[in-house]
């Protein structure tokens, strides 16, 4: 993980802090985790196993969520070795997969509005960590590999309030939420290649240190 610089440090937890007034003042849902009007009718029109549609759909939902992206932007950002890449993004992928499934399956029933505030504030703390605000300002903080496993399931229930929201048949229900979230692992994957790609290019160039303070900034805004 870098360093913050300390000309930096003040301005980064002044942005930190709006950012944490702002989500829990006025906690608007973040429409990345919505579900267009023609997904929505297919999925409440149709009955029985429908696999392949379900799992067009998850990856679909995970190549577009931007929420889910900026997160596993954040998550990669500092990773320079695939198996710390493999480690955390399957420690993702694991909770996203557990409350998207139990979520739906088990009628789980949590307030869209706090979950898509701290699906906001995942991707700004991932930032502030990145920056080691959490090493500078605080003498206690999450382990980072926990951290990505809470926000995992912070970000599947995003998703299965949504789909809560739908009049989805029960016939066939467990194979194909199972086959929603096969798509999305695989979109996921899909999403990580390219990431993986372009922060290799940026590493290339030799102003990737350089400008990460900023880049990470940003991903807090």
């Amino acid at each position: 993980m870098m360093k913050v610089f300390g000309s930096v440090k003040k301005t980064t937890c002044l942005v930190f802090s709006l950012l944490l007034i702002t989500l829990v003042l006025l906690p608007m849902p973040l429409q990345a985790h919505g579900v267009a009007q023609g997904d929505q009718s297919f999925l409440e029109q149709s009955a029985g196993p429908t696999l392949v549609p379900y799992m067009y759909l998850g990856a679909k939902h995970m190549v577009t969520g931007y929420d889910h992206l900026l997160y596993l932007a954040g998550v990669i950002f500092f990773l320079f070795r695939l198996r710390d890449v493999a480690l955390y993004v399957s420690l993702f992928a694991l909770g996203h997969s557990i409350t998207l499934l139990t979520g739906v399956l088990a009628g789980w029933h949590v307030n869209p509005y706090l979950v898509d505030a701290l699906i906001g504030l995942s991707v700004a703390y991932k930032a502030f960590e990145n920056l080691g605000g959490f090493k500078a300002f605080f003498p206690v903080w999450l382990d980072t590999r926990g951290a990505v496993f809470i926000f995992g399931l912070v970000h599947g229930l995003g998703l299965s309030t949504k789909l809560q929201d739908l009049n989805i048949a029960r016939e066939g229900l467990i194979a194909n939420m199972i086959s929603f979230n096969i798509g999305v692992e695989l979109g996921q994957l899909f999403a990580l290649t390219f990431l993986l790609l372009a922060f290799s290019f940026l590493r290339q160039s030799g102003r990737f240190h350089h400008n990460a303070v900023f880049s990470n900034v940003l991903l807090m805004a």
